[in-house]
């Protein structure tokens, strides 16, 4: 544990890029404490699982592929006229879980409606977010599977620093497939491909594309 002079943003502010602070036998009350004083740094990615706490440090790396994934979204909502309602890195945690996570990104779908305009979401009576959405060339994000499945989250969209990969909830545990079931005509490889288009052509030509491969994937 830190000697309780030292805060833990002083600490991690001396990681590197993409480092990782890892505690052991911290409570339920001192995570509170936690998240309460990283509120306003909203880089910083914080995820607590039965008594271990890991705080890591922000990469500038995750931002592109995290707006591009959120841009798509937000194309196919309009293009099917759905409601889709992100939340972006917000905390998902529940207490009798012992478990808790920041997404970098994350969205409603089929909960979208009763959870518009919510400006605290608390997973003991809401839903959990229908996508979460990890941007992870390290393999760390892997860890946080199991705290995802607690809280009863359908699905993950991972990307490795290549490729995109879309995990479902089966039971209690994530199975790897092809296409979303939040988003039907949504696959891994449009996520990476469109990704790979967006780095080559730009989000706006991107962006055009991709409506287009979506009217002429539903016959419109």
């Amino acid at each position: 544990m830190i000697a309780e002079t030292v805060s833990y943003l002083e600490a991690v502010k001396c990681l590197p890029g993409n480092g990782t602070l890892l505690l052991h036998n911290v409570s339920w009350e001192e995570y509170e404490s936690v998240l309460e004083e990283f509120q306003s740094q909203t880089a910083y990615r914080i995820s607590y699982n039965d008594g271990v706490l890991k705080i890591m440090s922000p990469r500038a790396d995750h931002e592109f592929p995290k707006d591009c994934v959120l841009s798509l979204v937000r194309v196919y909502a309009d293009e099917f006229d759905i409601d889709v309602e992100s939340y972006g890195s917000t905390t998902y945690r529940r207490r009798r879980k012992t478990k808790g996570a920041e997404p970098d990104t994350s969205f409603y779908v089929q909960h979208a409606s009763e959870m518009r305009g919510r400006d605290e979401i608390d997973l003991e009576r809401d839903a959990p977010p229908d996508v979460v959405v990890e941007i992870d060339a390290t393999n760390e994000s892997l860890d946080k599977f199991e705290i995802y499945a607690a809280l009863q989250v359908p699905e993950i969209w991972r990307f490795d620093g290549e490729d995109f990969k879309i995990h479902r909830l089966v039971e209690s545990k994530y199975e790897t497939v092809e296409t979303s079931a939040a988003l039907p005509l949504v696959s891994a490889r449009m996520l990476t491909d469109f990704l790979q288009s967006a780095r080559e052509n730009g989000q706006t030509a991107m962006l055009k594309q991709f409506r287009q491969t979506l009217r002429e994937a539903s016959g419109g």
